[in-house]
């Protein structure tokens, strides 16, 4: 379970942060040209969506990295990149798959335990 939450949460990292490319340069596209009714308008939090867009799929690689040797915190870090791209982005077609695969990573990274210890990490 651990391998499999470090290949999802660095896949996840990975499309994540072509999202956030997108997201942060549509919001500066937006700011530098200036809206067009209808066509590209400005999100409502610029700062938040800029952050947004660079903390969570650095999150997602940090945990999907730290997976193997800290189930538990790269677990934690995993769910908060979900819960990020959730919150910047929203759930739609392109945050489908990097918001379901932190998810689904930091879930197995927390119930994962060392297959030789007798207790998991908690």
């Amino acid at each position: 379970m651990r391998n499999a939450a470090l290949v999802l949460g660095i896949i996840a990292g990975l499309f994540g942060m072509i999202v956030g490319f997108f997201g942060y340069g549509y919001s500066t596209a937006v700011e530098h040209f200036g809206e067009i009714n209808g066509v590209a308008e400005q999100v409502q939090h610029v700062t938040q969506l800029r952050i947004l867009a660079v903390l969570s799929p650095m999150l997602a690689i940090a945990g999907g990295a730290m997976a193997r040797s800290r189930a538990l915190w790269g677990g934690v870090l995993l769910l908060a990149s979900s819960a990020g791209m959730y919150v910047g982005f929203g759930f739609n077609v392109f945050t489908l798959f990097p918001i379901c695969f932190a998810g689904l990573a930091g879930v197995l990274a927390i119930a994962a335990g060392k297959p030789d210890e007798p207790k998991a990490h908690f």
